[in-house]
């Protein structure tokens, strides 16, 4: 490859990562896994993957997740 070749690729990945950080920043994204469970990408680096029934469960403890979150916060760390 020429070293014009080379620069116009450069380019072209920087553009395509660009976009890919965009993507990422928009926020919280789902899809239906390969083995039919629900996938919930952008919380951190893989995603959280659950089947219906688990997410059943866990939605319906949702009050009772922020009350415990609240009586602990002083021990739970944030990441940013």
């Amino acid at each position: 490859m020429s070293d014009e070749d080379l620069r116009a690729e450069i380019e072209q990945l920087r553009r395509e990562n660009d976009a890919l950080k965009k993507t990422s920043a928009k926020g919280l994204s789902m899809k239906v896994s390969e083995k039919g469970a629900l996938s919930i990408y952008g919380l951190g680096r893989f995603p959280v993957t659950l089947y219906k029934e688990q997410w059943t469960k866990l939605l319906a403890m949702a009050e009772e997740i922020k009350t415990f979150i609240q009586a602990n916060d002083s021990q739970l760390k944030a990441k940013d």
